[in-house]
């Protein structure tokens, strides 16, 4: 079954580098898959940069950085083919959230085992 992702930025972290401020230097965000059923499984996020690595030619001011930018970092460093690449991790966990969220998954306690005397869940009566 495929799933379409929709990635969005939740917060950015900033500092100063020598002549260079409000340098981007960690992020969190959300990649969030859809199945065909419409089933939705998020994953949570955080990247971080190396404010030495920042390219001054290349440098983009904050004031005109936007989000699909940023989203372009993440994505090539979780994604790329670089030794971060952890998308395997990250559409794992994604399916397993859609896949349990399609059934109701419920924790039951030891206080209300079947078994259990004192079960509050016990609608049956108590046989000794």
């Amino acid at each position: 079954m495929a799933i379409n992702y929709t990635w969005k930025i939740t917060a950015l972290k900033k500092s100063n580098s020598g002549d260079l401020e409000n340098v981007i230097i960690g992020t969190r965000w959300e990649c969030i898959g859809t199945d065909s059923d419409g089933a939705t499984g998020t994953f949570v996020g955080a990247t971080p940069f190396s404010v030495n690595s920042v390219n001054p030619e290349s440098f983009v001011d904050y004031s005109s950085l936007t989000e699909d930018t940023v989203l372009g970092w993440i994505k090539n460093h979780v994604s790329g083919s670089g030794p971060t690449n952890y998308w395997p991790h990250i559409s794992e966990r994604i399916q397993k959230a859609i896949e349990a969220s399609k059934g109701v998954v419920q924790d039951v306690n030891e206080i209300d085992l079947p078994w259990s005397p004192v079960s509050g869940s016990n609608s049956g009566s108590i046989v000794p």
